[in-house]
């Protein structure tokens, strides 16, 4: 305890000068500022990832990727962050984005194929691993590991009608010419554009709906040779397949075509519906594989024979299954942040990207048809990204 005088003097009052004595207890006042003077721990933004943005919703162009406070990323890492975090071209650049990694395992097949495995086993083989890859991937962002309850039926409905257009492309590559088989699916842009409009009720604008025909105009320009001498394409094909098995069944085979290229465009008005109902793309891919693996693998040992792959094929078909997992990751969430039939015309990159791969590195002749294809399709994906993204009215 301690004294502390204080002057109390003053003429008022009628009262004479003097000094009283106050006590001042020094260590409670310390007691009662110190909790005052202590530092408030500031609290930092948290690190964003591709884990952890799920809001289908663009991110405003002002709005920091990350705290000031981080330490530097890799270029590549921030540009990776940028297409995925909801900017404005962030729909288109996960589209194109999915496109390439299904050119580049187009040719990883080409450089390591996996003809001694049946289809169905290197189906349920993928499917399997895209599956381990989508609960890590939920676990890492702290969503739950099953498809909410919400969603259930949108995604079901989803997942019956991808894996049946899966099949019946199947089935149109082995009974057709692969160029018109792969004509026929590259039509699904145009069928989910049409089934937006009807199933989601999107505003199909007269210049989204152009460069989609503009792009099938390059498709056909393309593959139009093939078409006309009914050959295979020198890019991929199954060798394997008589030429008169493809031709036994000609019509039906295009008819089962032109319902894989439908069903298609249904599944990716699905995708985009069921994206933005569970709020993560990834619940997509995780509802389609649910179903896949175990059918692929009822019809692996029942309607073909069990072929124990070699290791460097197992390493092929896994590798294979990632970049499938990533492809299709990015394409769903494409399709949650933009409108179907804006973003589905960048598939039509992974045409091009096909046959300049394949004029510069297989030794594939340019032709008039192909160069012109090529151009007519890069201008339509060129000014679909010029135009940009169209604001929705939520």
């Amino acid at each position: 305890m301690e004294m502390a005088p204080v002057d109390a003097g003053g003429d008022g009052g009628g009262g004479g000068g003097g000094s009283a004595v106050v006590e001042v207890n020094v260590s409670a006042c310390d007691d009662e500022i110190s909790p005052l003077l202590a530092e408030v721990p500031t609290k930092k933004p948290p690190r964003m990832t591709i884990f952890s943005v799920s809001n289908p919703h663009r991110r405003s162009l002002k709005e920091p990727l990350s705290g000031t406070g981080e330490p530097e990323v890799s270029f590549l890492y921030q540009i990776i962050l940028w297409a995925w975090s909801g900017s404005r071209y962030s729909g288109l650049l996960c589209m194109a984005s999915s496109s390439t990694i299904y050119t580049i395992m187009e040719f990883l097949m080409l450089v390591f194929p996996v003809h001694s495995v049946p289809l169905f086993e290197i189906l349920c083989i993928r499917c399997t691993i895209i599956l381990v890859l989508s609960f890590i991937w939920l676990r890492k962002i702290g969503q739950p590991l099953f498809v909410p309850t919400h969603t259930r039926n949108l995604l079901i409905l989803r997942s019956l009608t991808g894996f049946i257009s899966v099949l019946s492309f199947i089935y149109s590559v082995q009974n057709l010419p692969l160029s018109l088989a792969v004509t026929l699916n590259f039509a699904t842009p145009i069928m989910a554009s049409i089934g937006a409009k009807i199933i989601l009720q999107e505003k199909l604008s007269l210049a989204s709906f152009g460069g989609l025909a503009c792009s099938f105009l390059g498709l056909w320009l393309i593959f139009q040779p093939m078409l006309v001498t009914r050959g295979d394409s020198s890019v991929a094909g199954d060798k394997s397949t008589s030429g008169s098995a493809r031709e036994s069944h000609p019509i039906f085979a295009i008819l089962v075509g032109i319902f894989s290229s439908t069903l298609g465009g249904i599944s990716y008005c699905l995708i985009r519906a069921g994206s933005k109902a569970s709020d993560h793309p990834v619940y997509t891919v995780l509802s389609f594989v649910l179903l896949a693996s175990p059918i692929s693998a009822i019809c692996t040992f029942t309607l073909q024979k069990f072929v124990v792959p070699s290791v460097f094929t197992l390493i092929s078909i896994i590798l294979l299954a990632v970049l499938a997992f990533f492809a299709e990751v990015s394409l769903a969430r494409g399709l949650q942040l933009e409108k179907v039939s804006k973003v589905t015309n960048i598939l039509y990159i992974k045409v091009v990207l096909s046959q300049v791969w394949s004029m510069a590195f297989l030794g594939v002749a340019a032709s008039f048809s192909k160069v012109v294809g090529c151009l007519i399709i890069l201008a339509s994906v060129c000014t679909t990204v010029y135009l940009g993204p169209e604001k929705e009215i939520e």
